[in-house]
């Protein structure tokens, strides 16, 4: 199995970390983002989609973060812990209600505020609509719980906490006055294991300049305006 990714993409990293933390063996294909190798002509072979993550199990492709865990999940459900996305309907269902909310918010305004300019005017703009989505996810989804869907870790907590690092990694402090959020951020930590964790988010914590290296790049003018028009 090949999986495309960049590890500077949140649902890469949450991909990269399950099957990591599962022993899932797979060859690690780098998509390098800041470089536009998604448009490249080698990658548009793959998927015409020009998105990772993408993951290519024999002569099956797949894209979408979120298919590739569940499809993952379910390939190897055998040898699985149950908890990672539970047979049981109404627990899976919980699985899917987070994950089919995170898409348009807490991935859309964590994304916008890891490459905005710090203090500029949609900067401060996008943190306050980032905290309105924080919230909901402290306060609705994980409550007086451990985990996102209960007392065991699940596919949920995995891709929740691969969005949440991207705006830490720009400074923004999104635990400050949620306690339950930052303890829960710290359960799932060890779960996944401190050294894979680190590995998986080193990209984004070292990397301070990203949206400085992405405009320097040599992209294609199609990735340039679409950078601009979102993020400027």
């Amino acid at each position: 199995m090949e999986l495309y990714l960049d590890l500077r993409s949140q649902p890469c990293r949450s991909v990269f970390m399950f099957a990591k933390l599962n022993a899932i063996p797979f060859d690690f294909k780098l998509v390098d983002l800041a470089k536009g190798e998604q448009y490249g002509e080698e990658f548009g072979k793959i998927s015409p989609v020009r998105k990772v993550p993408v993951m290519k199990d024999g002569d099956f492709v797949l894209t979408e973060s979120v298919a590739i865990l569940q499809y993952l999940a379910e390939k190897h459900a055998s040898r699985l812990p149950d908890h990672w996305y539970p047979a049981d309907l109404r627990q899976r269902a919980r699985v899917n209600e987070y994950l089919s909310w995170q898409q348009m918010n807490l991935r859309a305004h964590g994304s916008k505020v890891f490459l905005l300019k710090v203090g500029s005017f949609k900067f401060v703009v996008v943190v306050e609509e980032l905290s309105q989505t924080v919230d909901v996810l402290d306060k609705y989804f994980l409550g007086e719980k451990l985990f996102l869907c209960g007392a065991s870790i699940s596919l949920a907590d995995l891709v929740a906490v691969a969005e949440i690092m991207q705006p830490v990694s720009s400074g923004v402090d999104v635990f400050s006055g949620r306690p339950k959020l930052s303890a829960w951020c710290e359960r799932v930590k060890k779960e996944v294991g401190v050294a894979l964790f680190d590995e998986a988010n080193a990209a984004i914590m070292t990397s301070g300049g990203v949206p400085q290296s992405l405009r320097e790049a040599g992209l294609p003018q199609i990735f340039k305006d679409k950078f601009k028009k979102t993020f400027l």
